[in-house]
């Protein structure tokens, strides 16, 4: 399973983290996130000690993702040493999140 992230927990895990982190800000209303999910999940678990995989609850956490421009979700953003450097709005193929995260590897 992907990594539970909120607010507090942002800064210390996304920002501040050694590898590659991938964030799927999502909602349990949104049809497509639920598409998503399980996908992003896959993922988490085959880049496990390789990449950071997590979630945000938009609708609990608000901070980063207005801080982020989180307008759609689900939004995938992909971070390393603190800054962004990939977004994925919408549903996409599993490679896209996949390929993503190779190229920081």
């Amino acid at each position: 399973m992907a990594l539970e992230i909120t607010d507090a927990t942002f800064e210390e895990t996304v920002l501040k983290s050694d590898k590659p982190v991938m964030v799927d800000f999502w909602a349990a209303w949104c049809g497509p996130c639920r598409m998503v999910g399980p996908i992003i999940d896959e993922i988490s678990k085959e880049y496990e000690g390789k990449a950071v995989v997590g979630k945000v609850d938009v609708d609990s956490n608000q901070e980063f993702a207005a801080k982020y421009g989180v307008r759609n979700i689900p939004t995938v953003l992909v971070f390393q040493n603190g800054e962004v450097v990939g977004r994925q709005v919408g549903v996409a193929p599993k490679n896209a999140y996949a390929d993503a995260i190779d190229a920081l590897l």
